[in-house]
């Protein structure tokens, strides 16, 4: 059995968590034993029994595909739609069945909704996501496998140390991470907040913002840019008081995951992701534009944290591939 990925947005562009879960899942699929590549866009010699495409496809390339007798695996992220409303997601569905219907194939085919349901299998990081799938887009539910994100041995096997004053969080600063609300809400609630990352672009104005409240608050905003060193990582989680994540929108955040992995106290946004995943084991905050509601809540977190419950404790890398292979092997049989 042979297997390609493919993604179709270079790295080099933006980094993030797709980029984390591709390369982790390349890697734990190897150690798996299963003859695992990159896609060669440039080599026609390559050969695939199955490729697993991380992202969406057009139907040109699932035709291309299927007919050289290539199965095709699709790993998605719901992001946006996954964090959307029930009001907002019934009015879309309603829409995308009515451009389906009347809409000529030349518009909708940019869409590639027709792609989701052509999959062999689809996998999806959460039952929220795989639900969405099923009910948005109409796959077939056996076609779909709930597949979650790993998690290095580095942070599951990280020793316990003392808790510190930090609450810690590790993200991209970017609006959809919120980080700047969650600056401007420790500064207000008096609770000592460490950032750790960067922004897409070093001229982001987002990121400059950012900069500006850290710069006047040094007192109670800790940031040094992003840490790749994996083990220091797992010591910060160790050390941190708790972990804070209050995007606006997730798919299944790897920094959540690591962080379970070290038992670090977790608020996150009260979104259908995080409740899927973690259900009662973390704390809960509202996705709201009013700064006061989420100092608030910080400040609860923060007092909170040492009788908290451990969060659920998350599924190696290796758990993962052995899940993968065992959706490649029930679409090649």
């Amino acid at each position: 059995m042979k297997v390609l990925i493919d993604h179709p947005s270079p790295f080099l562009l933006s980094h993030g968590g797709f980029q984390i879960q591709i390369e982790q899942t390349k890697a734990a699929l190897e150690k798996s034993g299963v003859d695992v590549e990159y896609l060669r866009w440039w080599d026609d010699s390559q050969r695939a029994d199955i490729i697993h495409f991380f992202g969406k496809p057009n139907m040109g390339y699932v035709g291309f595909a299927h007919r050289k007798g290539i199965k095709l695996v699709l790993s998605e992220l719901l992001t946006a739609m996954g964090s959307r409303s029930a009001g907002v997601r019934k009015v879309q569905k309603i829409a995308t069945a009515v451009a389906e219907k009347f809409l000529p194939l030349t518009i909708t085919s940019r869409f590639a909704w027709e792609a989701y349901r052509s999959m062999d299998a689809v996998v999806s990081l959460t039952e929220w996501e795989g639900f969405l799938m099923h009910d948005m887009f109409g796959v077939n539910a056996k076609k779909i496998h709930v597949v979650p994100n790993g998690v290095e041995q580095v942070f599951l096997n990280s020793p316990r140390r003392e808790r510190g004053k930090w609450l810690v969080s590790t993200v991209t600063i970017t609006e959809r991470k919120r980080v700047v609300e969650l600056a401007e809400a420790a500064v207000a609630a008096k609770t000592p907040l460490w950032i750790i990352g960067k922004p897409y672009f070093d001229a982001d104005p987002y990121g400059k913002r950012f900069m500006e409240i850290y710069s006047q608050n040094k007192g109670l905003i800790r940031y040094e840019g992003a840490i790749s060193d994996r083990v220091r990582m797992a010591e910060i989680y160790r050390e941190a008081r708790g972990f804070v994540l209050l995007s606006t929108m997730e798919s299944l955040s790897l920094s959540a995951l690591e962080a379970a992995a070290c038992e670090c106290p977790q608020l996150l946004s009260d979104l259908p992701w995080a409740k899927t995943v973690f259900k009662e084991s973390v704390e809960y905050c509202p996705v709201t534009k009013n700064s006061s509601i989420t100092a608030s809540a910080l400040r609860r977190f923060y007092d909170a944290t040492s009788s908290m419950r451990i969060p659920t404790k998350p599924a190696t890398w290796l758990d993962v591939a052995e899940q993968l292979k065992s959706v490649y092997q029930s679409i090649i049989k």
